[in-house]
């Protein structure tokens, strides 16, 4: 009879030969489909145009128009937040609808004065620098939050169910580029790339607002939801590597590819052999003091500051600087707590909402017009749901997991939120999506956002699971 270390040793070796075949397969029937759809695709696959608008020269009033346009947009989003808050809902969904009301899709609409006097179009480059320095210090946040030692007490399943939950949706979306390509891609963007970007757009999981959600339920500490916050964790690190490397590619010729590749591996290996050493050193620094110092609260910034301008640099968006950087910090130890504390309600309470008028003064919803393009619409909510619960219940499900449970943690998976919209606005700002599929996929993740927690509360499972011993704390 085989011992148990003989039995654990064998299960490692049928997961390292399943996952294997897994990436094996996930590369083969990529490529099958970017075959396909470069065959299908007239236009020229060349470089894309970076769509991002130029800098406009400040009028004399565009200050008092960008107070004004925080002052309302920080007032319409706590108000909606509240509201959504009423009905068992993240409170970031209002926010994000928020900005979508007072954007051309509501306010432009009836009301085109007043949308012309608060949000004027040359607020708009000014809200844009607000918001992408406001989504670095998120992601910033949003490694701070990442617990190495839960990824590797779970490894087994979180790993299995959240690359699932990345492969599936990234094939489905890989596969709905054959037929959006044709009628939704801007011109001059060639298949691969948008294929690539549609993939990505479908593979994204809100690890914040998942445990949001799961704090708010009690269900954090359930066996359930501890795997769910390890899932969505291994999924954040996975899916903004996997953006990293679309981004180089979209912003890298044929020639540099490789490069940017090169050297992206090679900043993440820096920042693990010689700045995580540092972080360290600031931790027992911090440890060693009774309150955080302006001086290690400047070189936290200036950190935070250069390795966002080396990813930038190098061709992979500031923002996975920010997210390495603040993975590589302990996120239980005091420094991290500490710079939670002082940046957490200045990123959510300011610049956040700036973020969210941001995208909402580009979310175009009137674009999608008729018929045929509301069906189009519901097909990519209706892919991006089947690829995200699909392929996590399933892999739950193989791993052990009871149905209600595999199910819940694929509703769990399927939120997307906030983490979305950066993705969509970085695929906006590259050009490779229009302003019309960019409409449609921020409608696609508002809906699949929207509907976890009414999904979550028919399951039931906060009536049916015990809390497991030495749960995972959770912060947001």
């Amino acid at each position: 009879m085989a011992s148990p270390q003989d039995r654990g040793a064998a299960s490692a070796a049928r997961t390292s030969i399943g996952y294997g075949v897994m990436i094996a397969t996930t590369v083969a029937v990529f490529f099958g489909i970017r075959a396909l759809g470069e065959r299908q695709a007239t236009g020229s696959a060349g470089a894309v145009l970076d769509a991002a608008p130029a800098a406009a020269k400040a009028a004399p009033e565009t200050l008092f128009h960008v107070l004004l346009a925080l002052v309302v947009v920080i007032v319409v989003a706590r108000a909606m937040g509240a509201l959504f808050r009423r009905f068992e809902q993240p409170p970031v969904i209002g926010e994000v609808v928020a900005g979508i009301l007072l954007g051309p899709s509501l306010l432009g609409r009836v009301a085109p004065e007043a949308s012309a006097f608060l949000l004027p179009p040359a607020v708009a480059p000014f809200l844009g620098i607000l918001a992408q320095v406001g989504v670095i210090l998120y992601m910033f946040l949003v490694g701070l939050e990442l617990d190495a030692g839960m990824l590797r007490r779970r490894a087994h399943a979180s790993v299995a169910v959240s690359h699932a939950s990345i492969i599936a949706p990234f094939l489905l979306g890989s596969a709905l580029a054959l037929w959006l390509h044709p009628i939704l891609a801007p011109a001059g963007v060639g298949f691969t790339v948008f294929a690539l970007f549609m993939g990505v757009s479908l593979s994204v999981t809100a690890f914040p607002v998942l445990a949001r959600i799961l704090t708010d339920r009690g269900l954090q500490n359930t066996r359930t939801g501890a795997i769910a916050l390890a899932c969505a964790a291994v999924d954040d690190v996975s899916a903004w590597c996997l953006l990293a490397f679309v981004v180089g590619i979209v912003q890298a010729d044929a020639g540099r590819v490789v490069g940017t590749i090169t050297l992206t591996a090679g900043f993440i290996v820096a920042m693990l052999v010689a700045v995580r050493p540092a972080a360290l050193r600031l931790v027992a620094l911090r440890e060693a003091s009774p309150n955080l110092t302006q001086g290690v609260l400047a070189v936290v910034c200036v950190a935070l500051l250069v390795s966002s301008l080396a990813t930038e640099t190098i061709g992979i968006h500031a923002l996975f600087g920010a997210f390495l950087l603040g993975a590589i910090v302990p996120h239980d130890s005091a420094l991290a707590r500490d710079l939670r504390e002082k940046l957490g309600d200045l990123v959510v309470v300011l610049l956040l909402p700036a973020f969210f008028a941001f995208t909402g003064m580009r979310t175009q919803i009137g674009l999608v017009h008729g018929a045929e393009e509301w069906a189009i619409c519901g097909v990519i909510i209706l892919v991006a749901s089947l690829g995200k619960f699909g392929g996590s219940a399933i892999a739950a499900r193989l791993t052990g997991l009871g149905w209600r449970q595999s199910a819940a943690l694929g509703i769990l998976m399927n939120t997307r939120g906030l983490m979305e919209l950066i993705v969509l606005n970085i695929g906006l700002d590259l050009g490779v999506l229009s302003p019309k599929l960019f409409a449609m996929l921020v409608l696609m993740a508002l809906v699949t956002t929207f509907a976890t927690t009414p999904i979550l509360h028919a399951l039931r499972l906060d009536r049916e699971e015990g809390s497991l011993p030495g749960g995972v704390a959770v912060r947001t």
